[in-house]
């Protein structure tokens, strides 16, 4: 069966979440623009060139996830995506892995960003509440999305903690 659109994008964002270097969370992103194509990928890890938190942990590596960012030296995967896109201003959808944290949500609502897909909430449920609440208050044509489960990546590139398997 030929995944939606946003399954297809979605998929990509876990694939690029096996990128990331950072060792409480691993998150991937995707900016498309209006006509499905993709215009920018990110991940979560440290500045270039700074060594990975894989090999070097920071600070925060010993706290829970989603906590004492400040500590972590870690971009996230949203604010790597934003910085590799060429114009913000056609950005029509992001994809991650999960909600964006206060900080992204800011970055992408000064963009022409209208539709935030996702596939696990913040740590803090709370979290994701407000960020639903700013991006959708910020104007009415945006919507942030949680998409369910998926059943269209092959095993070898995600874990079964997004996936559930049928006839693969």
């Amino acid at each position: 069966m030929r995944p939606s659109k946003q399954e297809f994008f979605m998929a990509m964002a876990l694939l690029c979440a096996k990128r990331a270097t950072c060792i409480r969370r691993s998150v991937g992103s995707i900016l498309t623009n209006a006509r499905g194509h993709v215009l920018s990928t990110g991940y979560n890890g440290p500045p270039s060139g700074r060594p990975h938190c894989t090999d070097f942990s920071c600070q925060a590596a010993r706290e829970k996830t989603g906590e004492k960012l400040d500590l972590c030296k870690a971009i996230h995967a949203e604010q790597n995506a934003l910085l590799q896109c060429r114009d913000v201003y056609s950005i029509e959808s992001c994809f991650t892995t999960v909600a964006p944290c206060s900080h992204c949500l800011k970055l992408l609502m000064n963009t022409s960003c209208k539709n935030i897909y996702y596939l696990e909430d913040y740590p803090d449920e709370k979290s994701t509440e407000e960020t639903r609440i700013k991006w959708e208050i910020s104007d009415k044509n945006r919507v942030l999305f949680k998409m369910p489960m998926m059943r269209i990546i092959p095993q070898r590139f995600v874990e079964n903690e997004y996936c559930e398997w049928e006839n693969m």
